[in-house]
């Protein structure tokens, strides 16, 4: 992108400029706010950074949830050419503290229910930053409402071009700890136009509602990004996403597109299946990322609902999704095809190009793709392959070109001389009626060989028992060949997770295994 070119101009003031203003932005925890009122907000905490010193590429840290400070602070970093640097607010002690040594925020804008975890971790930090609290007082910080400047007052935008740093992801941190993927203010733009009005068509007349949190790429895009730069309104749920909440705002304000992840689908499902859930008739698409959304979970949902779910594959390191379903033309299982203005490649061991039918690993390249990570005051180059990004996942296509994830590249393992998908064993264990969720990674026998072992967690009304193990083995049996079958099945109340939803396989292979 050449020439001068800040983000917050095309998410705020150009739809101030062209007259709307008045417009609903945002809306959540009881409040709305106009495109001017928010475009007011952000000027405020702009000029707030600059008047404590703060300069471009200083780091500001947040750690609030989703709501209007969260993309008052997002916004307002990015305008004076700072970095904002969105951080899971549900982090511990010892997780804040690595992201914030790692960051080196200048500021940091916390909730105060944050608090408890965040004060030890800045106590054994070398230099202390400035301390902003939102929703009360917090010990040694100024509350929000003092710290903002008087409203009225233009912050105009830094002269930032689309190459500029602009902000922070922390990568998932599935395998330890996250590292921050870094973005510019042009990457934005082209996941807006690519996705936002290339796969589902976003326009001003919408209404967004994301349960993924937006200190994830996924869910800062669905949540706040899209709908501003389309014009439209965002719903905001603060409070941590329960079947019941998310019901309730689907309920009562009547999105128009859903956005969630697997594992949010399937509570929904679960929660459906036990009491009255509402219409979602208000809703053009529901969406999902963030891990593959198993056949099974799809099926049920255009059953119950009759909404598609379009599922998507990005990553932090992308931005967002890069692979999709399209509208009317889901296959239940598969990641649909590329977005426009992606490339994608599936290669084999030596990088050649493969065809329909074998499994290889995929690349990407596209203009969103990110610069590098942050590492001290270095810059680390993404992993990749003559200027391909090197995904991690293994996929394969079909003869009508759609894309089928078959799992990281690091999760597949060999049973009886055969690779298992782990991703295919858990969609057959997820279509048994009594199966809520369920994971699989390699076990080891006591000959020392590796072999499947699945984890499970049973729908409500049902309890874990040998017998229901032996249930699951025989109705696997007819859907799976010999080496994919478990070994081993046992029962859990939940899975380990992060933060954003991703299964923590890692976690599962340490589990003692039981012989």
């Amino acid at each position: 992108m050449d020439g001068r070119y800040n983000i917050t101009t095309d998410l705020l003031d150009r739809h101030v400029l062209a007259g709307q203003g008045d417009c609903e932005a945002v809306r959540g925890d009881g409040r709305r706010w106009s495109y001017r009122e928010l475009l007011d907000l952000t000027a405020r905490v702009g000029n707030s950074l600059k008047s404590r010193g703060l300069r471009p590429r200083d780091r500001v840290v947040l750690l609030l949830p989703d709501s209007v400070e969260f993309a008052a602070t997002y916004l307002g970093a990015m305008r004076i050419g700072a970095i904002a640097v969105p951080t899971n607010p549900l982090l511990r002690q010892a997780d804040l503290a690595f992201s914030l040594k790692e960051s080196r925020g200048r500021t940091v804008v916390a909730h105060i229910s944050t608090t408890d975890e965040l004060l030890p971790a800045l106590g054994i930090l070398d230099a202390r930053p400035g301390l902003v609290s939102v929703g009360g007082s917090m010990p040694g910080a100024v509350e929000w409402e003092d710290w903002l400047e008087p409203g009225g007052r233009p912050c105009e935008p830094a002269e930032t071009v689309g190459e500029d740093a602009a902000f922070w992801l922390w990568t998932s941190g599935s395998t330890g700890f996250p590292r921050a993927a870094v973005h510019c203010h042009q990457d934005w733009k082209h996941c807006c136009e690519n996705y936002g009005r290339g796969v589902i068509g976003m326009t001003s007349s919408d209404v967004s509602f994301s349960a993924a949190r937006s200190f994830h790429a996924y869910g800062l895009g669905n949540g706040t990004v899209f709908p501003l730069y389309f014009g439209s309104r965002t719903v905001y749920l603060a409070s941590r996403p329960t079947p019941e909440s998310m019901f309730t705002v689907l309920r009562e304000e009547r999105p128009t597109l859903f956005y969630a992840v697997p594992t949010m689908y399937a509570a929904l499902l679960a929660h459906a299946e036990r009491r009255s859930a509402p219409s979602l008739s208000g809703v053009r698409y529901c969406v999902s990322a963030g891990e593959p959304l198993p056949g099974e979970i799809y099926r049920r949902w255009k059953d119950r609902f009759g909404v598609e779910i379009l599922d998507g594959i990005g990553s932090t390191e992308v931005l967002h999704i890069y692979l999709s379903a399209r509208p009317g033309r889901v296959r239940p299982g598969s990641a649909g095809f590329p977005v426009e203005g992606y490339s994608v490649r599936i290669v084999d061991e030596r990088g050649h190009d493969l065809p329909a039918g074998p499994v290889g690993d995929l690349l990407v390249r596209g203009r969103s793709l990110t610069v590098g990570y942050s590492h001290g005051s270095d810059l680390v180059p993404p992993r990749t392959q003559d200027g391909w990004l090197v995904s991690g996942d293994k996929f394969y296509s079909d003869p009508d070109g759609y894309f089928w994830y078959v799992g990281r590249a690091d999760d597949m393992f060999k049973s009886r001389a055969e690779w298992v998908s782990p991703v295919v064993v858990e969609a057959a264990l997820i279509a048994n009626p009594a199966v809520l969720e369920s994971a699989v990674v390699g076990g080891i026998d006591a000959d020392g060989l590796t072999k499947p072992r699945a984890f499970v967690v049973l729908k409500a009304g049902h309890s874990p028992s040998a017998a229901v193990a032996r249930e699951l083995s025989e109705f696997l049996r007819t859907r799976l060949p010999p080496y994919a079958q478990p070994r081993w099945i046992e029962f859990l109340s939940e899975l380990p997770k992060s933060s954003t939803g991703k299964l923590l396989r890692y976690q599962l292979r340490g589990r003692p295994l039981d012989r």
